[in-house]
């Protein structure tokens, strides 16, 4: 009768120490994976062949982030020689382009993707619109630029993009000639890809 006495005792004091220790554990383990999934992303781009466009489209994909398009009140031209010259001119006399729309609540977003294609060098005018915005503050934000390219300059852009945000986090940059270009080895790199 004692033995089984000391048994039950045993048992009393134990098990809850066990089952106490399992909660513990899965509750960490519930947190670590809850705070890799509730980043709030948005992926802005300004696109004008739809080559960044595509690119943009494809980190969505890959991440659930909301697509913003920055476009700007004045459309450009769509042939290449007359596009490239008002672009040209915009960029060595310093205009930032009025632009169409603000993004709605810019502060549930804690990442932003920014994406466009490499102009005269460097990133269009709108891009500089865009982060310049007195509507939105990115500190403390975490700025992830992306773009497109014909040839050169893609390291440039995306050092552009970090410099018109001082005050955000930076993550690894992305850049291609081709808009669809796969976009996912990179985005695990940097550690935005949704499990699947």
């Amino acid at each position: 009768m004692k033995n089984l006495f000391l048994t039950l005792l045993i048992m009393l004091v134990i098990c809850p120490v066990a089952y106490s220790g399992n909660n513990r554990s899965s509750v960490k383990e519930e947190q670590t994976n809850t705070g890799a999934t509730e980043r709030k992303i948005l992926i802005a781009y300004f696109s004008w062949t739809g080559k960044t466009k595509q690119m943009a489209e494809n980190i969505a994909k890959h991440t659930g982030g909301t697509l913003f398009r920055i476009e700007t009140v004045n459309t450009y031209p769509s042939e290449y020689t007359p596009h490239t010259e008002v672009a040209k001119a915009e960029r060595d006399n310093g205009i930032r382009p009025e632009l169409k729309m603000t993004v709605e609540n810019l502060d549930q977003y804690d990442t932003i993707f920014v994406g466009c294609p490499v102009w005269w060098h460097t990133a269009p005018m709108a891009i500089w619109s865009f982060l310049e915005s007195e509507n939105y503050s990115f500190k403390g934000k975490t700025i992830i630029p992306f773009c497109t390219y014909g040839a050169t300059y893609r390291d440039e852009t995306l050092a552009k993009i970090v410099e018109l945000t001082p005050d955000s986090k930076h993550l690894k940059g992305f850049g291609s000639t081709n808009g669809n270009a796969d976009v996912e080895p990179w985005l695990k790199e940097i550690g935005l890809i949704i499990n699947k």
